[in-house]
């Protein structure tokens, strides 16, 4: 049960209440003034707590923006060395072809020279068939001719 003093003094502001702290030194005043620290340690504990969530925010922030810029980073280097290496590619391809033009042009030449040594041994072989024959038509001649 309550005294009718009591739910005066509860009804009263806490300045009110700071200043009946100081006029009177009662079990009351002391409750009131334990209660009014309570409350300034919340209200101190909640400006704590919302100053240190402020602070996680940036930081998380903070932390996500530099992961991204990170992998992003990463990213941007692999796209670049993509590039690159697609150039490089290009311009293998086309070396490649270049070599590959020239391979057959140093082939179809070398097959014709094959083919102009076959043709001089084989001409080497008809001069010596000729000169054979034309040794035995020498000796036929010669023979007749001493008959």
């Amino acid at each position: 049960m309550s005294s009718p003093m009591r739910t005066p003094a509860r009804a009263r502001s806490f300045q009110e209440n700071s200043r009946l702290d100081v006029q009177s030194g009662s079990l009351e005043s002391s409750l009131l003034q334990l209660i009014n620290d309570h409350q300034m340690a919340g209200v101190r504990l909640r400006e704590q707590t919302e100053k240190s969530k402020k602070e996680a925010i940036k930081s998380a922030s903070r932390v996500s923006d530099l992961l991204v810029e990170t992998v992003n980073g990463g990213v941007e280097e692999c796209f670049v060395n993509e590039k690159r290496i697609e150039v490089e590619i290009r311009a293998l391809k086309a070396t490649v072809m270049r070599f590959a033009k020239q391979t057959d042009q140093w082939l179809a030449t070398t097959h014709a020279i094959n083919n102009a040594i076959k043709e001089i041994g084989d001409f080497e072989n008809w001069m010596k068939t000729m000169e054979l024959d034309c040794k035995s038509i020498t000796a036929a001649i010669s023979n007749i001719h001493k008959s």
